[in-house]
């Protein structure tokens, strides 16, 4: 893959990681338009090169979100910070559901990218999603059991390309009545066991297929990866900014007119490619 080409899907991962328009989508339908997967064709997805994009936007929540955690990692050592040692336990609960989903459907999401205009329609069902927060009266309450459970949920639909984890996870934080800043920064920290999940996996099948783990990451680690996975997270890191402030000011749905727009005019474009 050339450099520039995997630049360019870094700075669209950095932004729909972020932004509630759906990265994987935007990952996919990138591609299709860069000629990394043909409309029709086979497809085979370079999971190691969407993998390492990921990681940058990793690198993006840890630096913006570093006095957070900090605060998680002194709880576990520290016996009077009980409600940030119950805020690890609800990060794990909320990644149950996507585990659970993503064992019981792994075909069904496999396939989903090979076809652009599903992908497409989804984006339509995300601008839905953002209106969520519009009709939901805001919450007061901090994260509990049922927040972390909705908002597992809302990330196991966020499997699907299309669909924005961040945009469906607010939305589910908001509609069990958890307060929008609080939501969003866990919405965002969700991210991490996610992130750091599928980068074991996929380095476990990359050893399997190279026979060492050395190979395993001469495969992952290539310049044009490495180069994607930065500009992913110089992005990731203003869209963090960008995405925390239209949540304060309660103006979520504005993104949803862009995933309307987007999807709509994927929809008619891959329809008429294929």
């Amino acid at each position: 893959m050339e450099i520039w080409k995997a630049v360019i899907v870094g700075i669209v991962q950095g932004l729909a990681e972020f932004l509630p328009i759906s990265s994987s989508g935007h990952i996919v339908l990138t591609q299709y338009l860069l000629g990394i997967r043909e409309v029709g064709g086979e497809h085979h997805p370079d999971l190691a090169f969407e993998i390492i994009l990921h990681v940058g936007t990793l690198v993006s929540v840890l630096l913006f979100f570093r006095k957070s955690l900090w605060k998680l990692v002194q709880s576990l050592y520290t016996k009077e910070m009980g409600a940030e040692r119950m805020k690890i336990l609800y990060l794990g609960l909320a990644t149950v559901p996507a585990v659970i989903a993503a064992l019981l459907f792994k075909d069904f999401f496999d396939a989903a990218p090979g076809n652009p205009v599903l992908v497409s329609g989804l984006l339509i069902v995300t601008g839905l999603v953002l209106f969520v927060p519009r009709l939901v009266r805001g919450g007061v309450s901090e994260v509990g059991t049922r927040g972390a459970l909705m908002m597992g949920i809302g990330q196991a639909f966020a499997i699907l390309p299309g669909i924005s984890r961040s945009g469906s996870t607010i939305a589910a934080g908001l509609v069990s009545g958890v307060k929008a800043e609080k939501a969003a920064e866990f919405s965002f920290l969700m991210s991490i066991p996610a992130i750091a999940g599928g980068f074991v996996l996929t380095m476990k099948d990359k050893i399997e297929q190279t026979g060492s783990l050395g190979k395993a990451f001469e495969a992952c680690f290539t310049t044009p990866y490495l180069a994607g996975a930065g500009a992913a997270a110089v992005v990731g890191l203003l869209a963090i900014y960008l995405v925390m402030g239209a949540v304060k000011k309660g103006k979520l749905e504005y993104f949803s007119y862009y995933c309307f727009a987007a999807g709509v005019s994927g929809m008619l474009y891959f329809s008429l490619a294929a």
